[in-house]
């Protein structure tokens, strides 16, 4: 029997264990149960994580890695109000399409707290890729778009995103969820109608004031029947 490459091993392990973690949680994880999700002996596992610790690490840091190429596969390099709409709308069909992403990100998440920063990891990787992206376009109508105007755009982007995957990890309904992709995004054109100015309005606004940010509402988490 061909011996696996040890790098190969840990990714079958990290990957067992997002699978474990969605459908038992973070305490229903033992190494036990993830050694045995991935057709592999106990002793494996400790040989290549220490401590269950170290693995659930590594699972963070590979769900950060699939945000990030999400989020570069969902760059429609556009003027940023396009670009924006293509990434919230990249990350929410990953959702649709990947539930057991969804339901380990949102344990992990839990645990990370627990646990001191870790649960940053994900959230760091996603808001650099997305500045890196965002800060490169310019809007619509060809303005460029301030760094504090990016960082709520990153924001409101990432909130958008966690409320729907939440929700979708709740109903399960994949019709709804369909539906509400487009809600989602709806309410992401609306907050950058009003801080990134009309879209089909052509060249700069007569008076470059920057318009106060709308936070007050962004949706309600709510079933669509």
């Amino acid at each position: 029997m061909a011996r696996i490459p040890a790098a190969e091993r840990r990714a079958d392990l990290v990957a067992a264990a997002v699978r474990v973690i969605a459908t038992h949680g973070v305490d229903g994880a033992t190494t036990r149960r993830i050694a045995e999700e991935a057709n592999a002996p106990l002793a494996t596992l400790h040989y290549c994580f220490a401590t269950k610790e170290v693995l659930f690490g590594a699972v963070f840091e590979f769900l950060a890695g699939e945000y990030r190429d999400v989020l570069n596969r969902s760059d429609v390099h556009s003027d940023t109000q396009s670009t924006a709409r293509g990434l919230l709308r990249g990350v929410l069909q990953w959702y649709l399409e990947n539930p057991d992403f969804g339901a380990t990100i949102l344990e992990l998440i839990s645990w990370g707290q627990r646990e001191g920063k870790k649960a940053e990891v994900v959230y760091s990787a996603a808001f650099a890729t997305m500045r890196t992206i965002i800060e490169s376009t310019t809007t619509a109508a060809g303005r460029p778009v301030d760094s504090n105007t990016i960082d709520q755009l990153i924001y409101v982007v990432s909130t958008l995103s966690d409320g729907f995957a939440l929700n979708w990890l709740v109903f399960t309904d994949a019709a709804a969820a369909r539906t509400q992709v487009e809600l989602t995004v709806g309410v992401l054109d609306a907050w950058m109608a009003a801080n990134l100015g009309d879209a089909a309005t052509p060249g700069p606004r007569p008076a470059e004031v920057a318009p106060e940010p709308d936070m007050r509402s962004l949706v309600s988490w709510v079933r669509v029947e």
